[in-house]
């Protein structure tokens, strides 16, 4: 009877740790999350979806795509870049200063190194950071994903399994309306060999009255539907396009620094 009590007690114990471990700290952490300040910047961190990209949040969760997605960039590490500013009143001196130094791909401590050594030649320089990693180089976001992220969402669709590409940052990569749409109803009309299924119970095909509707898809000839007819999408369609247009972590945060770039290539 006592040894019967005393496994119960440590798998009270053993358990009730785990739980609070696993799942009231994360809920307890996220649930004491803020708005941030935008690094540099006094502006706030996130700002609160619009309307028809909250409901568009509830169509991707219905559909499962979380299923297929996750929205959590993962990074490696960072690397600085030294870039001169200004060569001053001594270009030649800064020239030969820079020849022997490595520029690109440095450490924090020899990146000030080499701006010290910028500096002391008369010229000046600034140290640009930029996160590393598989996900950061396919183009996938331009920093890891962090808390601050998913303030606004309820539920957070994370995800877990990558059959498509991390959507974190689809709205900077992919932020053309139409293009989402078109996405969304033969994905193959957009991305040549796209596993993605079609989503096209989410339009409309329809017969063309007097004139064709300002929403129609304009679709490529191989997906057009036949003469007379055209394509256009529902309300879902619509909020769930707004909703992954909604999906930009693109600014630096104080706990996920990067260099912004003036213009961001969008592959």
């Amino acid at each position: 009877m006592k040894n019967g009590f005393l496994v119960f007690l440590v798998s009270l114990v053993v358990l009730g740790g785990s739980w609070c471990g696993f799942v009231l700290a994360p809920v307890l952490q996220l649930g004491g999350q803020k708005q941030t300040t935008i690094l540099n910047s006094s502006d706030l961190y996130p700002v609160g979806r619009p309307g028809m990209a909250n409901q568009g949040l509830q169509v991707y969760r219905a559909n499962g795509c979380a299923a297929c997605h996750t929205e959590q960039v993962q990074q490696d590490g960072v690397a600085c870049d030294v870039v001169l500013t200004s060569a001053g009143k001594t270009p030649l001196a800064v020239t030969n200063a820079i020849s022997s130094l490595k520029l690109t791909g440095l450490d924090k401590g020899t990146a000030d190194a080499a701006v010290d050594k910028i500096n002391a030649a008369g010229g000046k320089a600034e140290i640009h950071i930029t996160a590393t990693g598989p996900d950061i180089s396919r183009g996938w976001g331009l920093r890891h994903s962090v808390a601050e992220d998913f303030l606004y969402d309820d539920p957070v669709q994370l995800g877990s399994v990558r059959i498509g590409p991390d959507l974190a940052d689809v709205g900077t990569r992919r932020p053309d309306a139409n293009w989402q749409l078109l996405h969304l109803y033969a994905p193959q009309s957009v991305v040549n060999g796209s596993a993605m299924p079609p989503f096209r119970y989410l339009f409309r095909v329809q017969k063309i009255g007097g004139e064709p509707s300002p929403d129609a898809l304009n679709l490529p000839k191989a997906f057009t539907p036949p003469a007379g007819y055209e394509v256009v999408p529902t309300a879902q369609a619509e909020e769930l396009a707004a909703y992954l247009l909604s999906l930009q972590a693109d600014v630096p945060l104080h706990d996920a620094p990067f260099t912004q770039p003036l213009a961001v290539s969008k592959p």
